[in-house]
């Protein structure tokens, strides 16, 4: 097959390598607007770092000539069997109404230059909201193309379902789940991806894992929406079930770990924040389609407040932040990933900021020119050397250099917010430790 993936970021890039792997001769041509990323896959090298396995496969198949890139939409779509969009959909942060202005340019490019001749299977993986395949990208592809959906060309929907750093096993480990706008589609789309994936035997599913047919777009997409929802309502549950800890004196870490040892109960866990392309934002592409979703909205709605209870916490036993130094440690949304999507780290300076402290930003990810760019003043800290003196550190990401951290990297420290249980008690003798649902007594 010629399959063309459009977009080269996290997800579509492994995606790509994936299909090109699968088969010695499958052609794949992944389509990209940053030509930087483009040069840097057609050199065989990983755009991105983070990724298992990305590097030496890209290093083996380029030269293969099994995979290469392009910016060209009339290079990389004429003649493809299947066309897999992974164009990024954004939220407009005050309103929580999704922005498809890269998905819809993306669909219009791809959609001037289809070829009828392979009748090709144009797949969706980014999460939409419930509709979109059908009453969106069908219109227009069919105006753009001049082509007509399931006779010229097959339109599905199939959302991604991996995580950033261990693509390559998602796509094995879960189904694969495919929704058609018609039964012809769907089977097409079921012969697609059982030709690019192999899947693990897993005992604990309800049937064998593989390509799952949902039997329509809307379910597929659906299916894609509850999963990552339930995972923020959970997070907001648990959150209110922390505040409520830290008031009445209770470690609600201890009280999750006993409810969840009954197989019924799956409570997450609490935190200073919920970020990342996924989970706050999959929720508001739901609440587009379903307003009256109230107890989506108020998850939401005490997720996005975290970090400000978490500044308050740190306040409300110092009395006033203002005039302090206060060291945020994490923009990363959370550890080992370089990516601040959504991340704590804005609500955390931001509340800070208003009350007046002298906010630093630290993360082993980013230099601190990096960290200037986002307009914070970095902190220079590196394991085993003392960092400059602060009053305050919060601990935004569970980065693992942060689990190793003293009170003696902090001299100078005050208190300790740790907003991800990651730091070891005993290395803050002396120090208040805070933590979220910790129920550790506070007082000014």
């Amino acid at each position: 097959m010629k399959i063309a993936v459009v977009a080269m970021g996290k997800i579509g890039l492994p995606l790509a390598v994936q299909f090109a792997d699968a088969d010695e001769t499958h052609e794949v041509v992944g389509i990209d607007v940053n030509t930087e990323t483009v040069a840097a896959i057609n050199a065989g090298r990983e755009p991105f770092p983070g990724e298992a396995h990305l590097g030496d496969k890209l290093a083996e198949l380029v030269p293969a000539g099994r995979l290469r890139a392009t910016t060209d939409y009339a290079d990389g779509i004429p003649g493809a069997d299947a066309v897999v969009v992974v164009v990024p959909l954004f939220v407009d942060e005050a309103t929580g109404a999704p922005d498809f202005a890269w998905m819809d340019s993306a669909t219009e490019s791809l959609a001037a230059h289809l070829t009828p001749d392979t009748r090709p299977l144009i797949s969706y993986e980014t999460t939409l909201p419930v509709g979109t395949t059908r009453d969106r990208w069908r219109p227009m592809i069919e105006e753009v193309s001049g082509l007509t959906e399931g006779t010229d060309f097959d339109l599905v929907f199939s959302p991604e379902r991996v995580l950033t750093g261990r693509v390559f096993a998602d796509l094995s480990r879960y189904p694969k789940l495919v929704g058609g706008l018609g039964d012809e589609e769907s089977r097409r789309a079921r012969e697609f991806y059982e030709a690019v994936l192999d899947f693990d035997v897993r005992e604990d599913l309800p049937r064998p894992n593989g390509v799952w047919d949902m039997g329509s777009a809307e379910a597929a997409e659906m299916a894609k929406l509850a999963e990552t929802t339930y995972r923020d309502v959970n997070i907001g549950l648990a959150n209110q079930f922390a505040r409520f800890a830290d008031g009445a004196g209770i470690d609600v870490h201890r009280v999750i770990e006993a409810c969840n040892s009954q197989p019924y109960s799956h409570i997450h866990q609490p935190g200073i924040a919920v970020g990342g392309h996924c989970i706050p934002v999959y929720p508001r592409l739901y609440l587009s389609t379903d307003p009256g979703a109230t107890v989506v909205r108020t998850a939401r709605e005490a997720n996005a407040a975290m970090p400000g209870y978490a500044v308050s916490r740190a306040e409300a036993l110092l009395g006033s932040l203002r005039g302090l130094r206060v060291v945020v440690l994490g923009a990363s949304y959370r550890g080992k990933v370089k990516e601040t999507a959504f991340s704590g780290v804005f609500a955390t300076v931001d509340a800070l900021r208003e009350r007046g402290a002298q906010v630093l930003v630290h993360d082993p990810m980013y230099s601190a020119e990096e960290l200037r760019g986002f307009g914070w003043e970095p902190y220079a800290w590196a394991p085993g050397e003392p960092g400059e003196p602060v009053d305050v550190a919060i601990v935004q990401a569970d980065h693992p250099e942060y689990a190793r951290l003293a009170a003696t990297d902090l001299p100078g420290l005050r208190v300790l917010l740790d907003g991800r249980r990651v730091t070891d008690p005993e290395r803050f003798v002396g120090v208040p430790r805070l933590t979220i649902g910790g129920g550790e007594p506070v007082t000014a």
